[in-house]
This record gives C-alpha cells, structure tokens and sequence, in this order.
C-alpha cells in the first residue's frame, strides 16, 4: 500500500482525484492522510465525496473514510468494470471534476461506459463543462480515447441542478502526444453565458472584451440558458491549428461585470504573450493520460503549485519520470516518460 500525504504541494483535492485514479488504472492500494489539508474547510466535500464513491462503485474497491469531513482515506481497489453508472453530487459541486476521477480507467475498461452526471457543471476553480467537451477531450481523441459528451441541463453554484451524460469507449492504449506548438489562431469568441439574471451582465462584459481586446461584434455571444439557479460565466475561446483553449471567470455577487471580464482576458493575454499551445489549467490535466499512455511532451506556461504537486503524486504512484524545463521567461516544456 502507498501512503500520499494530502498536505504536500497545495494541499488540495487534486491529490485524491489523482490518487484513485492511479490506484485503479494500476491496481494499487493507497492510503491518502491530510486530505485537504491546505484547505480553509479540510476533508471530504460532496463533491470529493462523490469521487471517492465514483471510484469505488466502478473498481468495487474496499473503501474506509468514506464519509463527509474525512481526513483520511484507506482504497483498495478490485477490477475496473464498465457499465452504466449514475453518480448525483446533492450540490453544486464540480461533476467535471468526477468523471476526471473515473473516465481513464473506464477507457482502459472491457466495454462501453455511460455515465450520468448531476450536480455543478460551469464552477470556480474547476474545468466547466465547456472546457472539457472542446478543449480536453478533443486531446483525448488525439491520443486515441472515443468519448461523447451532451449537456442536458446547466448547473451553476450554489443550486446546482446541471446533468449531463458521457459515453466512453474502451481502448487498449493511449498514443504519444506532442504538443509544443500551437500553430496558427483560427477563431476567436467571447461567449456570456446567464441564467436568471438581468441580460445587461452579460452585454457589459461582452462590452469590456470588445473595449479591452478590439474583438467585432461577431466575436462575441450572448447566450441565455436555463438553470435551476442564477449563474453567469464569461467564456473567451481561442481555437487554434493544434490546440482549443478556453479561459472561464465566474460572475459572483458584488463582482462588477468589467472585473468578471478582466479577469478572464489577463488569463488569455497570459497566454497569447507566452507562445506556449497548452494553457495553466491544461497542462494539469494532460498529466495523467498521458502517465498512463505512452507520455511525450507539451510547451505550458511556468509550472503552477497545482501542476508541481500532481508531478509528484504521479511519480510516487506510478513511477513515471516527469521533466520540466524552462525555454523563455514563461515558456516550460513538460516531458512525460521517455522520448
């Protein structure tokens, strides 16, 4: 059994995420203390809960911990079986977040998988839905995985209420993936998504994109959804020859509509000055398939916390060597496995 300590690194629930996935795509017991640790709330949250009992329903592992508030987890996993699979947070918690914990090993599975999703599907601090139907999972695809992804209802924080539904098809590998160029920028788009709120939130900071980055009209959405709740969430796509890359900034009560579009514009002008095709949030989340395929190597911004600490869970799980090497004042290059 390998012991991770949930406090090293930044301390969040990345750590877990990553752990049960490497613990069922090798079949290794983990143990994982100090979940949360660096955390203002410690422990299991729904939606690391949800995770966690994700990860158990499909490898019908042994599981102690398994409550809200835990600290510590114990996870023994059996085999991975693909099937149907319905999996409800109960909050606005991140669902993107759970099918990351359980899509590679149901790709490495022996059949097809669907699941259905419920909970948050555009959060803070988490890919939205967006992110991973047009920017992860296209990569994915690239590397050789069959996932189809369909939002049915929008969910945003704090009623929840979203669903949406993946089907995943098996495969026996994970192909090399080369990324360190992003080629030619095709498209540019500013999309606001609102639900339940005044539509002038959503123009102002369509106005403030135009204003600050001189996009036309025809660059910019404004796109009315229903949800259960209030939401808004200002997107910004660039689509370029090898990589799609999305920067989302939620709207939050006393937060003007100008400073919810600064912020996802200083996101993009960060990425547009470096000349690197894999973005911050990106580069974390190529980590693991490509650990568990055949590696390769991608050009990212300097390295966050958050990417520093999944580096180690991996190794020390998976005993996959991971290199970073600096080529411009904001410019790395990750390394995944031997090239």
């Amino acid at each position: 059994m390998i012991e991770i300590d949930g406090a090293q690194g930044e301390g969040g629930g990345q750590i877990l995420r990553t752990s049960l996935t490497l613990s069922m795509c090798q079949g290794i017991p983990i143990r994982i203390k100090n979940i949360r640790a660096g955390r203002n709330k410690p422990g299991l949250l729904r939606q690391h809960l949800t995770c966690l009992r994700a990860a158990k329903a499909i490898s019908d592992a042994d599981v102690s911990g398994e409550q809200l508030g835990a600290t510590e987890v114990t996870f023994i996993p059996g085999k991975v079986r693909s099937g149907e699979y319905h999996f409800s947070i109960g909050s606005a918690g991140s669902t993107s977040l759970v099918l990351q914990t359980v899509l590679l090993p149901l790709l490495f599975a022996d059949g097809i998988s669907e699941l259905h999703l419920e909970g948050g599907t555009h959060n803070k601090k988490a890919p939205s839905f967006d992110f991973i139907a047009q920017v992860y999972l296209p990569l994915l695809a690239r590397m050789g995985a069959g996932v189809e992804v369909e939002l049915t209802d929008y969910g945003f924080y704090p009623a929840g209420g979203g669903a949406w539904r993946a089907r995943i098809h098996p495969l026996s590998n994970l192909s090399k993936l080369e990324l360190t160029e992003r080629g030619e920028l095709l498209e540019r788009k500013a999309v606001a998504i609102s639900a339940n709120i005044p539509a002038h939130i959503g123009l102002r900071e369509l106005a403030q994109v135009s204003k600050q980055c001189e996009w036309p009209a025809e660059y910019l959405q404004r796109k009315q959804v229903r949800s259960q709740g209030p939401g808004n969430l200002l997107s910004l796509r660039l689509q370029s020859e090898q990589v799609t890359e999305i920067f989302d900034s939620m709207g939050e009560q006393g937060v003007s509509s100008e400073r919810v579009a600064q912020r996802a514009i200083r996101q993009m002008q960060r990425y547009l000055n470096s000349g690197a095709p894999v973005g911050e949030y990106l580069a974390d989340q190529l980590l693991l398939p490509m650990a568990l395929g055949n590696g390769g190597r991608f050009c990212t911004l300097k390295p966050s916390q958050h990417l520093l600490t999944n580096i180690q869970v991996i190794q020390k799980i998976a005993g996959v060597n991971i290199q970073l090497r600096e080529l411009g004042e904001d410019t790395w290059e990750v390394t995944v496995g031997t090239i």
